[in-house]
């Protein structure tokens, strides 16, 4: 049975680069259905480091989204404005030694992959450790990598209950937590932002359920708690592939200027999970389906929440 801590701390974090689509509503439904369903708060965390992909209309067309859907919120941060506290978080680790900078190219780490016959690799390219072995080029702009320990890191899905272990050094690598244009990686932001703002539960795509082992290694890293993580799958086209802004997926702002109901786009969503839901409900309505969902998965919820 999974322990539930008081209060629960659940969030959405979608990326402001264009309107959002049905399988990130999707995602933000059970969001919301999870943090609600534990009694917790729920936060709306805007993840717009990388500037030159953001579109400045997202966050209010979002927000407009969210709220025809019937999904609130408790609290809204935008990572834009808190890079003092991941170049805090940054100076700890370098301060511990355990940060190097790194001029590298894309095509030298290519090169240096494909020369390194016989080294180990995962299911993405595994950075060598060039700049971890050479001096770094001063005359280049450097990004900065974490020197993972050498571990194998573990971690289990609070709603599936699968468990993925990864061998730091042969499986990640010397991963990039800055840049090399000063902007935040996404996998270092999101753990200083979890960490700081309380999170005690995440739950997105499946589609990041890779990346978990290193998010946890780096929480330990830095002293932090590791919240409940559960993935759930993506939503996916006619063809079966994973729907995506740039391939032209529905928006939810296209149904809702178009004049369908929110109750009708709710009940879809909840009908691609496979719920018997009816053909119009609210979000609030279903929040029996997700318990139900939950306790299946082991979790305990308190009959007040």
């Amino acid at each position: 049975m999974t322990v539930l801590p008081a209060p629960a701390v659940g969030r959405f974090a979608p990326s402001p680069t264009g309107a959002m689509h049905l399988g990130n509503a999707r995602t933000a439904l059970l969001a919301w259905l999870h943090s609600r369903a534990l009694g917790g708060q729920h936060l709306l965390r805007f993840e717009d480091l990388d500037t030159g992909r953001v579109r400045p209309w997202t966050c209010d067309t979002t927000r407009r989204d969210l709220e025809w859907l019937g999904l609130d919120w408790d609290a809204e941060y935008r990572q834009s404005e808190r890079l003092d506290v991941y170049a805090d978080a940054l100076a700890r680790l370098t301060a511990a030694g355990e940060t190097y900078p790194c001029t590298c190219t894309r095509r030298e780490i290519q090169q240096a992959i494909l020369d390194s016959a016989g080294a180990p690799h995962g299911h993405e390219p595994v950075y060598p450790g060039t700049c971890r072995v050479h001096a770094a080029d001063p005359g280049r702009p450097a990004a900065i990598r974490w020197r993972v320990p050498d571990e194998t890191v573990c971690v289990t899905d609070a709603l599936t209950r699968g468990t993925l272990c990864q061998n730091l050094p042969g499986e990640v690598g010397d991963f990039v937590l800055r840049r090399n244009d000063g902007v935040f990686a996404y996998h270092f932001a999101v753990v200083v932002d979890d960490a700081l703002m309380g999170v005690t539960d995440v739950l997105r795509g499946a589609d990041l359920w890779p990346a978990t082992p290193r998010q946890v290694a780096l929480q330990r890293a830095l002293g932090f708690p590791t919240p409940r993580y559960l993935h759930v799958p993506l939503m996916t086209d006619y063809r079966g592939e994973r729907l995506a802004k740039r391939g032209g997926a529905p928006s939810v702002q296209a149904l809702r200027e178009g004049g369908e109901a929110a109750s009708r786009v709710v009940s879809a969503l909840a009908r691609s999970l496979g719920w018997e839901a009816p053909e119009r409900v609210t979000a609030a309505e279903l929040l029996p389906f997700w318990r139900a969902r939950l306790a299946e998965a082991g979790f305990f919820i308190n009959s007040q929440t």
